[in-house]
């Protein structure tokens, strides 16, 4: 078989390869809810490269060995992390955008799907109410969404150059957050946080409180982040006390929504991120909830020009625009770029708006009825509005609380279900995010009966 397929004739042997992996992906899906979410073990096959090519028959074998070892989220009992099984549209979306091969650099070499990722983030800032100035650019995953964003910020409040600015975020703020100070040249202390109320949201008066402390400093503050949907309990910041704190101090608003910034998608959801409209960039992440494969990461600013103002360096090699638009490898870090956009855009048309508001409301439902049947008088059970929520024994010490959780997600795992197991404050719990639609009812009534019993 040649490598490539031809640019002349029918390749039927690619068609049959591809034929063939499709329909071991099928079987793999539908003996998900047989196994459990983990693999028991797992065998590698060969990893380098042989002397000669091997046949597809082998391959196809091989690649066999690897999807037997894989995590599976599609199982019901799949609910440790923001991590949904995949849309079958944006399946084939992936498919496609890998047989496209197309690279979102310069228009010249991806014409349509430049494009389209265009007119998609201005759908979605449309919809999440940024503005007629608004625009956004795709990136792989919501920490280079969120480090691109800082350097954006820190680029146009002129303090690109200052070794003391400071950016704010909560103390229950994103991992992603510390790495960027660290990329950007920044200090430990650059990265200010700010304390968070009994129900995980940052709060103002440590807001005003902080900025005093650090303008005493002779400190110049670059960006307010705030976090629509945090990662333990999924709770969301006011979001419009802060705006209005950042407008009233001309500081830059950014707000980490790759949990919680989808739900601003449906009328019907929308009012749990109020505000969203209110940043001047937002990340936004469809895999974490709607089932587009990863990565699916969008940044979103509400004024376009900033994101090419901040990392357009001029593409000599590429013909330029006309209009006022750029390549897309001006509009953030990344340069080449494969057309994520193209998974988003058909799974999304595939759900249409209705699918959309169904997959938001199930999550919140999901979470609502689990947290109903655990049983309060043996747990502390931590939430938000969203589709996560973390528990831990009450009147445990956090020696205790630690051994717990290690026993209970063990006999979780050994019952096919998987949760995680954060740290959270001074103590161990463990988390169910509430998003995989394979889960239903009976599934969690099964579950806290495990968990009401695992302090027995």
């Amino acid at each position: 078989m040649d490598p490539f397929a031809s640019p002349h004739n029918l390749d039927t042997e690619l068609r049959s390869l591809l034929a063939q992996a499709s329909s071991n992906l099928c079987d793999w899906f539908a003996d998900s809810a047989s196994q459990g979410p983990m693999p028991d073990s797992f065998s590698l096959p060969e990893v380098y490269p042989a002397k000669e090519g091997i046949s597809n028959k082998v391959l196809l074998s091989e690649l066999q060995s690897l999807m037997n070892g894989s995590y599976r989220p599609l199982h019901p009992g799949s609910l440790a992390h923001l991590d949904p099984p995949p849309l079958s549209a944006s399946i084939v979306g992936e498919l496609i955008c890998a047989g496209l091969n197309n690279n979102l650099l310069a228009d010249e070499l991806s014409p349509s799907l430049s494009s389209l990722e265009r007119k998609l983030c201005k759908w979605f800032c449309h919809k999440l109410g940024l503005g007629d100035l608004s625009g956004g650019v795709a990136a792989s995953g919501g920490s280079l969404s969120n480090l691109m964003a800082l350097v954006m910020a820190r680029n146009i409040s002129g303090l690109e150059s200052d070794p003391n600015a400071v950016f704010f975020a909560s103390d229950d703020c994103h991992v992603s957050f510390s790495k960027a100070l660290r990329i950007m040249g920044l200090k430990q202390e650059s990265l200010q946080k700010i304390s968070t109320d009994e129900n995980g949201k940052l709060k103002i008066s440590s807001l005003h409180t902080t900025l005093n402390k650090i303008k005493s400093q002779g400190k110049k503050c670059f960006a307010v982040v705030a976090t629509a949907g945090t990662t333990v309990r999924g709770s969301i910041d006011p979001l419009f006390e802060i705006a209005q704190f950042c407008k009233k101090e001309n500081v830059w608003l950014h707000v980490d929504g790759a949990i919680g910034g989808v739900f601003g998608l449906s009328e019907k959801t929308s009012e749990i991120v109020q505000g969203l409209g209110s940043a001047d960039s937002l990340t936004i992440n469809p895999q974490k909830l709607l089932g587009i494969p990863k990565t699916s990461s969008l940044l979103l600013v509400a004024n376009k020009k900033h994101l090419s103002s901040t990392f357009s360096t001029g593409l000599p090699y590429a013909e330029p625009i006309t209009g006022d638009d750029f390549h897309g490898g001006e509009l953030g870090i990344q340069g080449t770029r494969s057309a994520e956009t193209l998974k988003l855009w058909i799974g999304l048309r595939k759900l249409g708006e209705q699918g959309i508001e169904k997959i938001l409301l199930d999550s919140i439902k999901r979470r609502c009825y689990l947290e109903s049947i655990i049983d309060s008088s043996k747990f502390k059970i931590i939430s938000g509005p969203l589709h996560l929520l973390a528990f831990t024994p009450i009147n445990y010490s956090s020696s205790q609380a630690s051994d717990w959780s290690i026993k209970t997600r063990n006999f979780l795992l050994a019952n096919k279900f998987m949760l995680s197991r954060p740290m959270y404050g001074d103590r161990y719990y463990l988390k169910a995010v509430l998003g995989n639609p394979s889960t239903k009812f009976d599934d969690l009534e099964t579950l806290s009966n495990i968990i009401n019993h695992s302090t027995s």
